[in-house]
This record gives structure tokens, sequence and C-alpha cells, in this order.
């Protein structure tokens, strides 16, 4: 009843998990004033934090914000989330500047492209702009092939983006394609960004009066007596940009595998069980905002039966490599559009095989070893005759007085082994004897 219990707790934690609502704060639906509505988007761009934009621009839209201010802080991320932050942008009716900031801040690799994207794109003293040459997950050029298509793509979109909102191209591409940096004023004075300024009330002050073109035409925004309305990210924010990390992912299912493997292989242990699934779901839940390869998911599967298997198969090992083969392929092809970092996925495939190999073995071995109890447990064991055995007598063995039976006689006090056992009667030899 306890662990029905435990069971249902975890399952009553974990809805009101994905049941928080977002981080909005209480919004009016048609403000009397101009609106600025501020979305912060820090930390690496992946497909948690573009889902946050997207939806901060639907809610600009819904309240009739005046204009949508992206504060912009990234070192980078994923292309097919850039593009979605972008998409969303080029499409919004609402103006939306792109304000790299505060000072210290900076927009590197897909923050450029984000940037230029931007119906005016703004910079704070003190922040840079550039490098967005493309790389894998891991940190690492992507090949010379593969290389040369990526960075021809990115080059030719975040040009045209540049080109079409009236900005530098020619720089932007150079910042693809040789990862050039600079400063907010150098990105000023190469037209790269409309505005540099201290801060956000600056920022708002520069824009009065500024005509600005969007999806749904031409307008002249007013920005005198505006309200700033802060969009940060809540606590379901938090949490699905994390797991939405691919490494965050990969690791959430490695960790569900284990702790579900723990509990078949050592039942009622609940807490592996619990953890196991909780983990799981987290990771199919951010498998829902990632590019994933079912094949890589199956492989790593086939790798779990591999492991389970070798504990009723005498393979002599041949399962556990089979399953370390699979669990290693598997983890490499598990995404679409980027890969699981090499320094994250060696140390694990090599901890979660060695838990699996090692569980295996710990199983293996329970399962066929000579049992230590009960009648099965008797053939073998030394006892001490309590009765002549002539040839029935007594034999004391395991704590207990069984009726025995030798072929020889056999005195009070000496030791016999047991040979066999037929019902309650004891068949037995002299200790010793071959």
């Amino acid at each position: 009843m306890r662990e029905k219990n435990r069971f249902w707790i975890a399952i009553f934690m974990l809805t009101a998990l994905f049941s928080l609502s977002g981080p909005s704060p209480s919004l009016p639906e048609s403000p009397e004033k101009p609106q600025a509505f501020i979305i912060e988007l820090e930390g690496p761009i992946n497909p948690g934090s573009a889902l946050f934009v997207v939806r901060g621009l639907e809610k600009a839209r819904e309240t009739n914000a005046t204009l949508a201010i992206i504060r912009l802080d990234t070192p980078g991320g994923l292309a097919s989330s850039m593009r979605t932050i972008i998409k969303a942008m080029l499409n919004s009716p609402v103006p939306v500047v792109v304000y790299v900031g505060p000072k210290g801040a900076g927009a590197a690799s897909a923050g450029v492209m984000i940037t230029v994207a931007g119906h005016v794109a703004a910079m704070a003293k003190g922040t840079n702009i550039g490098a967005a040459h493309p790389v894998s997950s891991g940190g690492k050029d992507i090949g010379d092939e593969m290389g040369k298509k990526v960075v021809n793509d990115m080059a030719a979109y975040a040009r045209g983006i540049a080109e079409e909102k009236g900005r530098n191209g020619e720089w932007v591409e150079k910042a693809i394609r040789e990862s050039v940096s600079i400063t907010a004023n150098e990105a000023y004075e190469k037209k790269v960004v409309d505005l540099v300024v201290e801060d956000v009330d600056d920022l708002l002050k520069t824009l009065d009066g500024r005509k600005i073109t969007t999806s749904s035409g031409t307008l002249t925004i007013h920005t005198k007596k505006i309200e700033k309305t802060l969009y940060r990210p809540g606590f379901r924010d938090k949490v699905l940009r994390t797991i939405s990390d691919p490494n965050i992912s990969y690791i959430l299912m490695m960790i569900g595998l284990a702790g579900l493997y723990f509990e078949l292989a050592n039942p009622g242990a609940i807490f592996p069980g619990v953890i196991g699934a909780i983990s799981l779901i987290l990771a199919f839940f951010s498998f829902q905002t990632l590019s994933v390869n079912y094949a890589g998911v199956m492989l790593i599967l086939l790798a779990i039966v591999c492991f389970i298997a070798e504990v009723k198969v005498a393979s002599y090992g041949i399962l556990s490599i089979g399953g370390l083969i699979s669990l290693t392929l598997g983890s490499i092809m598990l995404y679409e559009d980027t890969g699981v970092s090499l320094k994250l996925m060696l140390p694990t495939i090599l901890l979660v095989g060695g838990f699996f190999v090692v569980v295996a073995g710990i199983a293996f071995r329970a399962i066929h070893r000579k049992p230590l109890g009960g009648v099965d447990g008797l053939t073998g064991e030394i006892g001490v005759v309590t009765e002549t055995l002539a040839p029935e007598g007594h034999l004391f063995v395991h704590g207990e007085t069984w009726r025995a039976v030798s072929e020889e006689k056999m005195e009070k006090g000496e030791k016999a082994e047991v040979v066999e056992v037929k019902g309650l009667l004891l068949l037995v030899k002299k200790a010793g004897e071959k």
C-alpha cells in the first residue's frame, strides 16, 4: 500500500511540474498607455528558449503592445532554434527591437543573426557581437565537406536577412566565415546595428518617432510615457530550457534507463524505479523540442535488451559487447541536427555500460549460484550423526535434525555429507569420500 501511495505521489508531483503556468505577469488585454514588452533572452539558444521567445512575441501581439524588445545576451546555440526565433520576429506585426544588453553582454554565434533580424538592432555600450562560425555541439569544426555546406548556407541566410533590413550583410557573412567579432561602437560604424545606447530607458527615448516596417505595414512608434512590461522566464521555462539541451536530455535518458533496469533487476528497491521513470518522462518531453533520430533511440533500447538477456543467456560476454556497441551507435545517431558532446558521451557510455554489465553479472551469479537454504541447499552440506546410521539414523545439518540413511555404518559423532534428498530422507556418505 505504501509503494502504491509513493507511486501516485510521484505522478502528482510530475503533473504539477508541467502544469505550472509560464512566467507571464498579469497583462492588460487592451492597454490604454503605450506598452514596451521586454523579453529577456539570456543563455544558450535552444528549443526551450526559442519557444519562450515565440510565446513572448505572441503575448505582445495579443496585448497590442507598441513594441517588443528582446534583451539579448547569448553565447549562441542551435541553428534550428535560431531560425525559429528569426521566423517569429520577421512575421511579427509588433515591431521587434533586439537589444544586446546590459553592459558586458554579448551576441555571439546565433545571437548575431537574431540581432540583425530585428526591425531595430541596438547594442548597449560595452557589449560585443560576432564569432558566428558554425560548430558542432562539442565545439569542434563540423568537417570539410559538410562544414562548407553548413557555412555557405548560414552565410547566405544571414546575409539575405541583414541586407533585407538595410544592414551590413558583408560583415555578417565575414562573422560567419572568419569568426570576427566587434564592439558596439564598431558595429554602429559598420552599420551592423542601428543604435548604441546606455540602457533600456535610453533606447526607448531614442526610438520615439521612429518609422518601422513590419509584416502588417509601416508605422511610427511613440515611446513617451510608455510602460515597460517584463516577460521573464518562469520556473516552467527554466526547466524546459535546461532539459532542452541535447546533452541534458541524453543524460536524463541514460539515468532513466539505468534506474528502471536496476528496479527490474532488484524488485522492491522503489527509489531507482521512481527516479528512472521521472528521468525518462523528462527526456521524452525534451525530445519533443529536439530533432531526435528514433533509430538512435531504438539502438539504445536494443542495448538495454542485450544487457538484460546477458542475465538469462550464457553468451560469455558477447551480448554485453553487442550492448555496448549498440549503446555507442545509438548515442552518436540520437540527434538529427546536432550531437552529444564527445566529452560527455564517452564517459557516459563507459559509466552506464559498466553499470549494466556489473548489475547483469551480479544478477547472473545470483540466479545460477547454489541455493543456500531449504531442501535444495542441503545437497553437499556436511552434518554430524546424532544417532548411529545402520543403515538408517539421524543427522544434524543446517540447524535441524533429519532422518538419514547410509550404505555403510556410521557411528554417532561422525561427519557425513548429504548426497541426495528424497522427500524428508537424506542419503549420506562419510565426509571426505569420493
